[in-house]
């Protein structure tokens, strides 16, 4: 599922929910923050770049609820979550075993691409 794909985000029992974190968002709100972020950095994926932007807007910081929130498949988000670790803008700070969870935090380096973007000041 592409993170652009709206239709499939709003397809989600929880769509309504998707967006709201500690400031309320709308879906179309949220997928042009991440279109922003990726176009300031073009190597990163929809799936990277929404992960990123709901961390940084409080939506969630861990792979589990995230997958729920945005209806994603877990294993997509945790190899996004690896793969977002392995080049250092996530720090994953704790995993559970058995359900695979993951949590993450940003780094200095994503906060900082985040702070070239609109959610500089969120």
């Amino acid at each position: 599922m592409s993170m652009t794909d709206t239709s499939s985000v709003a397809g989600n029992s929880n769509a309504s929910d998707a967006v709201s974190g500690e400031e309320d968002i709308s879906e179309e709100r949220f997928l042009a923050l991440v279109d922003e972020l990726r176009a300031a950095t073009p190597s990163l994926s929809p799936i990277g770049g929404g992960v990123l932007v709901a961390l940084r807007l409080g939506i969630s910081d861990d792979t589990r609820t995230f997958s729920r929130t945005l209806g994603i498949e877990h294993a997509l988000v945790l190899r996004e979550v690896t793969e977002l670790a392995e080049i250092g803008l996530l720090r994953i700070v704790d995993r559970k075993q058995r359900s695979q969870k993951a949590s993450f935090a940003l780094t200095d380096i994503s906060t900082a691409l985040l702070a070239r973007t609109s959610l500089g000041g969120a």
